[in-house]
């Protein structure tokens, strides 16, 4: 099926990623700062394209194919939605993770709490997070290109699982020779490349002679299809997304802020936290998360959403179970020699820089949050960095002893939706009320677990309202954590405002009504800002369907929309260090 130009392609790619990791080996080995967050020195356009391309794995062209072909282009909102949570991220946490200066997002643990509760919950989240999230999400990642490789070269059982070894190994190896510097560059080239391949590969598809152009698709599916928005109550037609009035209200107004998810993490969090960590200064940590905002929502979708739309049309005869494979197919079946190479390369990209990041984001929290914790005073900076070389390499492994034993992509996206279910509105306030202790944030990550097993196994109950029990369940249980312990002790939570400086209900520590108007001016900014990008998004939408009039209301409220956030932008004085 590839051809030689097809094989040399490939290989140009491989050899290009590990020279560019070899160029930044011995940058990255001087300290645990240069090697899991690149000196603290990257530019926010680095940053932002570095949390782009990470979101972009192997899977994601393939799971919204699957939305499309289940239920339209408005099954898009079932991930469209968490744009609300990543603009609050943006006004109102990347700024303040930038002051933290912290070296991992769960080191922010131990200079917002104290006592050895503190301590307990760093090391939890750190196993939580760095061996279990972690490696699901890896997992998950490599049944998606797992499915690449099958369709392609036609392997299975245990061959594939070694072909997806050696892949995963040279992410693994760049990973642990470059450090995040190495890594943020070649995503910004893995970004473009893969984008490069899905625009491609869209408009080869529109233009064969079985699709016949965008006129010619519109007129080969129903008309509900093309809808950007779901049907809200009672019974939907075939092909467009249909939510109860309990399912629009916890994917509309509750799972934004309830759920903790990889790279929607309310508050910032993952490896969107150490992206705005490492760069070189507040300004460049805001601009960096709004950027990644309106490339990840409003610019990069459409390509996926058309071809996608497009496989309804060309394998009708595929299952819900099997939709994904639409998009392989569509690789396999209408790109010329090279250009199949070029696509594969475009996948193996995007793999590589969803598979780098979780690898260095992991290996950073087991060596500063375990190691470091309780060796700091035995090991110096370079020996660290050899530590969180092996941390690399043991993940790695983990992570293909774990994909062997996930079926599907959509059994861990749930168990990890419904099993963070609660925790986000700790990870939100943490920032903004003194009152949050260690105790809160231990409470709310542990207990969604129990109402999870409650109410898939006890009480038999779905989605959403086994969702709502489980997050009323943590609100309440964390609430009465926080106020029948101790708070966190006065000199510590006094040192963290004294450095972050935050605003919200700090009022033994200063001045309330100093920052009310400034958080009026930030909450207007995310709202508009959140406005901007979901008319970006349909205006690009509409103008590709040629739908030229909706696009030009779109485009009004653009223009409109901008000026206002501009003005509050301005006046809250957001881009000033």
């Amino acid at each position: 099926m590839l051809k030689t130009l097809d094989w040399i392609i490939i290989s140009a790619y491989i050899i290009v990623i590990v020279a560019v990791g070899l160029m930044f080996s011995k940058k990255a080995g001087n300290s645990l700062s240069d090697f899991f967050l690149g000196g603290k020195n990257l530019p926010w356009w680095l940053a932002g394209l570095s949390m782009v391309a990470t979101t972009f794995a192997a899977d994601t062209p393939l799971v919204v194919t699957e939305l499309v072909g289940k239920n339209g282009i408005a099954g898009n909102w079932l991930w469209w939605n968490m744009l609300i949570g990543g603009m609050l991220t943006t006004f109102f946490y990347a700024r303040l993770w930038r002051r933290a200066d912290v070296l991992t997002e769960l080191e922010f643990i131990s200079i917002r709490y104290s006592g050895k509760e503190a301590t307990y919950l760093r090391v939890t989240r750190a196993i939580y997070i760095a061996l279990i999230m972690n490696t699901l999400i890896i997992a998950w990642v490599n049944v998606a290109l797992m499915t690449i490789i099958e369709v392609f070269f036609g392997v299975s059982g245990n061959i594939l699982l070694v072909v997806m070894f050696v892949t995963m190994f040279f992410a693994a190896l760049y990973s642990t020779v470059s450090g995040l510097i190495g890594i943020a560059v070649t995503d910004a080239v893995q970004f473009i490349i893969a984008m490069a391949g899905t625009i491609i590969l869209a408009v080869i598809v529109i233009s064969s002679d079985k699709i016949g152009g965008i006129s010619n698709l519109k007129a080969s599916l129903p008309e509900s299809a093309f809808n950007f928005f779901p049907k809200i109550g009672g019974k939907g037609t075939v092909g467009v997304l249909s939510l109860s009035v309990g399912s629009f209200l916890a994917y509309g107004l509750v799972q934004w802020w309830a759920s903790w998810y990889p790279g929607a993490e309310p508050g910032g969090g993952g490896y969107i936290a150490q992206r705005m960590l490492s760069t070189k200064n507040e300004k460049h940590s805001i601009f960096a998360t709004l950027f990644f905002q309106i490339a990840h929502y409003a610019i990069r979708p459409w390509p996926w959403i058309i071809v996608g739309l497009a496989a309804m049309v060309l394998y009708p005869q595929l299952s819900e179970d099997e939709l994904r494979y639409g998009y392989v197919y569509a690789m396999r079946d209408f790109l010329p020699v090279g250009l199949k190479g070029l696509m594969l390369v475009a996948f193996l990209a995007a793999y590589m820089s969803t598979i780098s990041t979780q690898l260095n984001f992991g290996a950073s929290i087991l060596t500063n949050d375990l190691l470091v914790l309780f060796k700091n005073n035995k090991k110096n900076q370079k020996e660290l960095v050899k530590w969180g070389r092996l941390f690399t390499l043991l993940i790695m492994i983990l992570s293909i002893i774990v994909t062997s034993k996930v079926n599907t992509i959509s059994e861990v996206w749930m168990f990890m939706f419904e099993c963070g279910a609660g925790l986000g509105l700790v990870l939100i306030l943490r920032w903004y009320w003194w009152r949050i202790n260690a105790w809160s944030e231990f409470t709310a990550m542990i207990v969604p677990f129990i109402f999870y097993a409650l109410s898939k196994f006890v009480f038999d109950l779905e989605y959403p309202v086994s969702f709502f029990v489980t997050v009323g369940g943590t609100t309440i249980s964390w609430i009465l954590a926080t106020f029948v312990t101790k708070s966190t002790e006065f000199e510590h939570l006094e040192k963290f405002y004294q450095k972050v400086n935050p605003q919200g209900w700090w009022k033994p520590f200063g001045n309330v009504s100093e920052n009310r108007n400034n958080m009026l001016y930030l909450t207007g900014a995310w709202i508009t800002s959140i406005v901007l990008v979901y008319s970006t998004l349909f205006g690009i939408g509409k103008l590709i369907l040629a739908d030229f009039k909706s696009f030009l209301i779109y485009l009004s409220i653009i223009i409109v929309d901008f000026f206002v956030f501009y003005f509050f932008v301005k006046k809250a004085k957001v881009f000033e260090n």
